[in-house]
């Protein structure tokens, strides 16, 4: 599934934010075009970069409620 914040963010990124994710641009975009996961680590990362433009709910939505059970309370 398409992920057009975080693309739209990877586009739009300086270098230095997409650096502070840990990962690469292209890798960010291969996560946006939904042929790769978020591992929950980078999640939580680009969650924080984008100031929850993207959310962690978005890039990793079959299992969030297991890794993060507190975002289920609110």
């Amino acid at each position: 599934m398409k992920n057009t914040a975080l693309l739209e963010w990877a586009k739009t990124a300086t270098d230095e934010q997409v650096k502070r994710t840990k990962t690469t641009r292209g890798y960010l975009r291969q996560i946006a075009y939904g042929n790769k996961t978020a591992s929950a680590e980078l999640a939580s990362r680009i969650e924080k970069e984008t100031f929850g433009s993207v959310t962690r709910k978005q890039l990793r939505p079959d299992d969030w409620r297991v890794i993060w059970p507190e975002l289920s309370v609110a």
